[in-house]
């Protein structure tokens, strides 16, 4: 069993996986500001309450998007199972072409799920992340990773929305509308940002589909996904574990020496 954790802007991701198999997942709140030592405490707490073995957990891989929160994270748990987990980065195998102008500037969240994506589904592959931020990743026929987009994310919309516009509410928050045309400030806005998403994923995979010459698979991941997919008119496939699958990959590509698959 091993720890595979997603370090994103706002949440952070912990699951536990033996094999493929997801035992366990729970998300913790993104804290620039907590230490090592509180982050242990806190997995270890968590873990305890949930009958996990930390004895049984044989190493770990993080994908981070909160550059100073990867060491700290890597301390902590490095001080719970007395083994340094791996950062997706440079040195990582990905099995991926990269083909983008820096690969060093990559998120590698959306690298991580590229590789998970590349395994599960039918090239070429249209990917979007509806986290913090929403990003779309493409990878080709081939299996090279072609680019993308990044888009501000819906959460992150609507509250500059209500920040910039004096009579809208603050703090709204994402339901599904019962119906697309509005009928109150509030139902206005949570149909805008939820059929608009919606409309724009539809109208970006058709222009990718234009661009490529081809039809494509269209996945989705990210908490908010579960909002924007049922929307949509285009089929999507919604992952929610894209990324912690795409973790275990990793760690299987880049096992440490010394250590055998079980």
């Amino acid at each position: 069993m091993i720890f595979v954790i997603d370090i994103g802007n706002t949440q952070i991701v912990v699951g536990l996986m033996d094999g493929d198999t997801r035992k366990d997942s729970f998300r913790l709140a993104t804290d620039r500001v907590k230490t090592a030592e509180e982050y242990a405490l806190l997995l270890q707490g968590i873990c305890t309450m949930r009958g996990i073995d930390l004895k049984e957990v044989e190493g770990g891989i993080l994908s981070s998007v909160v550059p100073v929160l990867t060491p700290v994270l890597q301390d902590a748990i490095e001080s719970l199972i007395d083994r340094r987990p791996l950062a997706v980065g440079a040195g990582v195998k990905t099995g991926l072409n990269l083909r983008v102008d820096n690969p060093g500037q990559l998120g590698s969240d959306r690298v991580v799920d590229a590789v998970a994506a590349s395994a599960r589904y039918k090239k070429p592959i249209f990917i979007v992340d509806m986290g913090t931020s929403t990003t779309v990743s493409v990878v080709g026929r081939d299996g090279s990773f072609l680019g993308g987009m990044i888009i501000p994310g819906l959460r992150v919309s609507v509250d500059a929305l209500s920040a910039m516009a004096s009579q809208l509410p603050l703090n709204i928050s994402l339901e599904t509308p019962d119906k697309m045309i509005g009928t109150n400030t509030l139902s206005c806005m949570r149909s805008g940002v939820l059929y608009g998403a919606a409309a724009m994923l539809d109208g970006l995979v058709a222009r990718v589909e234009k661009e490529l010459g081809e039809p494509v698979t269209a996945v989705a991941t990210g908490g908010l996904g579960r909002l924007v997919v049922p929307l949509c008119r285009r089929a999507f496939s919604y992952d929610p574990d894209l990324l912690i699958k795409g973790l275990q990959i990793l760690y299987e590509k880049n096992r440490p020496a010394g250590e055998t698959a079980v």
